[in-house]
């Protein structure tokens, strides 16, 4: 259980004053000191996450989404951009972990599957965060690697073994789409944690990781995916171009009304501090999602230092029905989304 002021003391310590970050290469998006500017705008952003459109196997459906999403007039859209396995699935997967040898699928039920994502939202003109590897256990996620290489998932930021794959897997994915448009940022995890570590075992990782995805492609950003508890050490990162922080008071146990405008304000002075934006990129309730998440985004969008925004999570029909609804999912045409999307949207081009 994470108390409010415990969470909050995370932001408290090593907010330190940096330069401007360093600009990307003209066309693809870029941090313009504590803003992102996309296809030469600079301004607030909306967007939303899905975890599912990766694995889609109807590139209909890849195109109904990203459709629905860009004329909904959000921007960034968060993908998983990995799909580990121990041993082979007749379903997509992207990479099999073996000690005996581990391999990259490109073929059509692997990397493909990727390929038909990031061409329609080069289509319809979407960015996407593209995320390497999964904390948690869905989809393979680090402890794939720990089946594979041994070890436990504390150890797994440095069990070489392990740390080799992964940067072969990240080559990989960014070799493939490190000229494309429609890549806003490379992401190195979602929600990284390291129960029982010394603190500075995610920032070592994060910044040679960081480096390294740098040295494949300098002309896209990178972030690091976390929830945001030691965002003021990880801004002092010269190779993540931004922050990230997520929101989930319920699996928090927090109050979700005072607690998060706090939390949206702390992350927001973090980044003003370190010159980078920070991006609200997670965040969901699974009652009253207007009610509790609309005053959210307000916040978001009156507070200096965050950039933009992503709800947890984008919904929509597809040929094979309703995509998975955990609690969280906004459906496109809903009421939810009036109110989460539409209006939030026109808020922000009304400069509200």
């Amino acid at each position: 259980m994470l108390a409010s002021s415990v969470l909050l003391a995370t932001l408290a310590a090593g907010l330190v004053s940096a330069g401007p970050t360093p600009r990307q290469a003209s066309g693809f998006p870029s941090a313009s000191g504590t803003q992102f500017t996309i296809d030469g705008e600079t301004k607030y952003f909306a967007g939303s996450n899905s975890y599912w459109i990766s694995f889609l196997t109807n590139d209909a459906d890849v195109d109904l989404v990203m459709n629905n999403f860009a004329s909904s007039g959000l921007k960034i859209f968060r993908i998983w951009g990995f799909n580990d396995v121990n041993a082979e699935s007749g379903g997509v997967w992207y990479q099999l972990l073996s000690a005996s040898g581990s391999r990259i699928n490109t073929g059509a039920n692997g990397l493909q599957r990727l390929d038909a994502v990031v061409a329609a939202a080069e289509k319809h003109g979407v960015k996407l965060i593209i995320n390497f590897v999964n904390y948690w256990d869905d989809y393979g996620g680090m402890n794939a690697y720990v089946k594979a290489f041994g070890g436990d998932k504390a150890g797994w930021y440095t069990n070489e073994k392990a740390q080799a794959q992964y940067r072969a897997y990240i080559e990989a994915v960014v070799g493939r789409y490190k000229d494309s448009s429609a890549v806003f940022a490379w992401e190195l995890a979602n929600e990284p944690r390291c129960q029982g570590c010394e603190t500075g075992v995610i920032y070592d990782w994060a910044k040679a990781t960081s480096a390294f995805v740098k040295s494949l492609d300098p002309n896209h950003m990178v972030t690091l995916g976390d929830e945001g508890f030691g965002i003021a050490g990880n801004l002092e990162i010269e190779t993540l171009d931004f922050g990230t922080f997520h929101m989930y008071p319920e699996s928090w146990s927090v109050d979700s009304t005072n607690f998060p405008i706090d939390w949206i304000k702390a992350h927001g002075a973090a980044c003003v501090a370190a010159g980078k934006p920070c991006l609200f990129e997670e965040y969901g309730m699974t009652t009253d999602h207007c009610g509790i998440e609309a005053p959210w985004q307000a916040a978001a969008r009156a507070t200096e230092g965050v950039a933009a925004d992503q709800f947890w999570q984008w919904g929509d029909q597809l040929s094979t029905g309703q995509t998975h609804n955990d609690g969280h999912t906004i459906y496109f045409g809903s009421a939810d989304f009036k109110c989460l999307v539409t209006d939030h949207v026109a808020a922000i081009e009304s400069g509200n």
